[in-house]
């Protein structure tokens, strides 16, 4: 049976950071404050807890640590309950759940706007997903965040191979690693991530630390630079040690994507073909399909162009997408729309 406990004024019910919650109460009468900092700005916030509220809720149910502390002003009254004791007076009574739903709807509302808050404030553009993530990057590489700046161009090669910053995202991570190979480099000092247990870190290390990684950042590197032949052998040397499967998927693109440029047509709608073949789900999948409309409408295979162009506009409707655009425009270029 929950029972009910008289607090004197001043008194802690629980502090923040306390294991094993498995408590959940409801203020009868009196009052109780929970204290806690915001994550957004670090600043100490009071949030009262209004007569007939539950409190303690999610840590007990999630059964993780206190989330706060919860202070008593004044002489108060307060109703415990034990986990189970909670989950059958909530289990017959759908106001309790509809106002507790409320609350937690309203807690995810406010977590959200301070999270995009500081995103934003990180150079994050919403609009502009690409720029955005680019943007951060720059932030911490400014900052001399160097783990996490590394970390964050290393996806923006990722999902933006072709992006308009590759180059310089891929210009970014050699001179970081570059520094971080000098004893007595800012950057040396400042790359601890390579050892942190931090997913972040784990990640910068797998990153930092893959020779693989390194080769196909430098082949990234020399596409930038128009050095295409470079980037071929480095990127088909990856492929033939068959040392990551990330890297090799990466790179079977690039390597379509070097072809084209050096005007081997014939050759980029081969390659692209088969990588199709081997990467149903590659994530660059609908780039590749324009390149290869892209091959036969350079060989005047006009209708083959139209088809493939129609394909990419059925997998990405979404008309803000580039690829999307860039179909749309060749296609109306062929006078198809």
């Amino acid at each position: 049976m929950p029972k009910t406990v008289q607090y004197r004024d001043g008194a802690v019910i629980y502090f923040q950071g306390e294991n094993a919650a498995d408590k959940i109460y409801l203020l009868q009468s009196g009052n109780v404050t929970l204290h806690y900092q915001d994550i957004e700005t670090g600043e100490h916030i009071s949030d009262p807890v209004q007569s007939g509220e539950f409190f303690g809720v999610k840590a007990a149910l999630g059964r993780y640590p206190e989330e706060e502390n919860a202070i008593v002003v004044r002489e108060t009254t307060i109703m415990i309950f034990s986990v189970p004791e909670f989950e059958q007076l909530v289990g017959s009574n759908i106001r309790i759940i509809m106002k507790m739903l409320k609350i937690f709807s309203k807690q995810l509302r406010r977590v959200h706007r301070q999270t995009a808050n500081i995103m934003e404030k990180e150079g994050y553009d919403p609009k502009n997903p690409e720029q955005g993530l680019f943007n951060v990057g720059e932030y911490y590489l400014k900052n001399k965040r160097f783990p996490q700046a590394q970390y964050i161009f290393g996806r923006y090669l990722t999902y933006y191979p072709s992006g308009v910053n590759a180059g310089k995202a891929a210009s970014n991570l050699q001179i970081m690693r570059t520094e971080s190979s000098t004893a007595d480099s800012p950057a040396a000092t400042e790359v601890p991530g390579v050892k942190r247990k931090s997913s972040i870190g784990q990640v910068v290390a797998e990153e930092a630390g893959s020779a693989t990684a390194k080769a196909y950042y430098d082949a990234v590197s020399c596409i930038s630079q128009g050095k295409f032949q470079d980037a071929f052998m480095t990127l088909k040397k990856i492929l033939d040690d068959a040392a990551d499967p990330e890297y090799m998927a990466k790179s079977s693109f690039e390597i379509g994507r070097c072809l084209f440029m050096m005007n081997k047509f014939d050759e980029c709608i081969q390659h692209f073909t088969i990588m199709l073949t081997s990467y149903p789900k590659h994530p660059n999948l609908p780039d590749a399909l324009f390149f290869i409309a892209n091959s036969h409408e350079l060989r005047g295979k006009k209708d083959m162009a139209e088809v493939f162009y129609t394909k990419i506009l059925s997998m990405v409707p979404d008309g803000d997408n580039p690829v999307n655009k860039k179909a749309k425009k060749a296609l109306t270029a062929l006078g198809k729309t």
